[in-house]
């Protein structure tokens, strides 16, 4: 089996056919030349102050409540130092993004992991946690959750909302695959239903490319400026030649048609990733999204994700180790699918050596 094509289902990473790559290039060369000195020097780290303007305008803030930095991880690692003492708690999903709790772990974080569903956390295990612990924040992906896929409900995101003024913790709030919905309607941002609970994260890493570096964070001018001081402490100003390339891009137009065109390159390799698992794999237990990045797979009883990723090696195939998204134990069945990088042919291809691989670790 050695001979097949290797095929990915690892990493969540766009695919390299969707960067605009020409759009991108004028509005280097235009940036540069309208504000060069600035993007070339240093500069205050809540970062370039056009796009944190052009970012206040779109989502109807004052500029001093957006902080721009290197990536919306970046900005979880400053909020930790600010926010978290050894030993303090901290709530995420579980399962939730892997290095997020890798990040909580290093600031020595008592992490609660919350139950998720495919319609958000599980309201009876948070408010049971919460009459034992309160957390400092309670990290959370509402639009199609990266590993799961799931899409919290509305019912669910009123209810986070009341809890955190109920017990008086912060709300964080990441939000990178939002505007990759392939069919439906929104839901509103925990932020758009308690701006005073909520600090909202997302990036330009799925819109325009991992290597702009570009994540932001909108909410509280007084905690944005106490993670602004602690950014400025690390690095003492973020990457301005992203961010100024990001804003003349912003600004030019480009970001509506770019979401239209992510749409129609992602929506068919989503729907071809749920039809091969339901043609090869028809009684797995798998999230259906209607967006993001991502479906997650539930294997049968008794089958370890261990084994399948080990049959899978054998056959060309990578898989993400489902371990690493619990903070607290579990995962021993949890698979996670990235589709967005693969063609549809791939992703059929794929779920065909998964299934081969499930059904080699059943013993079949």
């Amino acid at each position: 089996m050695s001979e097949l094509t290797p095929i990915n289902f690892t990493r969540g990473v766009p695919a390299n056919e969707s960067f605009p790559i020409r759009d991108i290039t004028k509005a280097a060369v235009a940036a540069m030349l309208d504000y060069g000195d600035s993007l070339m020097q240093y500069g205050p780290s809540l970062g370039f102050a056009p796009l944190r303007e052009w970012l206040a305008n779109f989502y109807g803030v004052q500029p001093n409540e957006v902080l721009a930095s290197n990536g919306s991880l970046q900005i979880v690692e400053f909020l930790s130092t600010q926010l978290i003492e050894p030993g303090d708690v901290v709530y995420t999903e579980s399962p939730t993004y892997d290095r997020t709790i890798t990040t909580l772990r290093r600031h020595k974080a008592d992490i609660i992991g919350i139950p998720g569903g495919a319609d958000g956390p599980d309201l009876d295990a948070l408010e049971s946690a919460l009459k034992k612990r309160p957390p400092k924040f309670f990290y959370i992906i509402p639009d199609f959750q990266n590993p799961s896929g799931a899409m919290h409900s509305r019912a669910k995101r009123q209810r986070l909302v009341e809890l955190a003024d109920q017990y008086n913790f912060w709300l964080v709030e990441d939000a990178p695959y939002r505007w990759l919905r392939y069919r439906g309607a929104d839901e509103p941002t925990l932020f758009e239903l308690a701006r005073h609970r909520v600090l909202h994260m997302s990036s330009f890493t799925k819109i325009i490319a991992p290597g702009a570096r570009l994540g932001y964070m909108i909410g509280s001018a007084d905690m944005l400026a106490k993670v602004a001081k602690i950014a400025e402490d690390t690095y003492i100003s973020p990457n301005y030649l992203s961010h100024g390339l990001a804003y003349e891009w912003c600004r030019r137009g480009h970001l509506p048609a770019q979401i239209e065109m992510l749409k129609k390159l992602y929506a068919p390799r989503l729907d071809a990733c749920l039809a091969a698992i339901d043609h090869y794999m028809p009684d797995a237990q798998a999230t259906r999204p209607d967006g993001g990045f991502f479906i997650s797979v539930t294997l049968p009883e008794g089958v370890m994700t261990t084994a399948v990723r080990a049959a899978a090696a054998k056959r060309n195939l990578n898989l993400a180790d489902g371990l690493a998204f619990f903070p607290n134990g579990g995962g021993e069945r949890f698979l996670r699918l990235p589709f967005c990088a693969l063609a549809p042919a791939q992703i059929d291809e794929g779920i065909r050596r998964l299934a081969d691989s499930v059904n080699e670790a059943r013993g079949k």
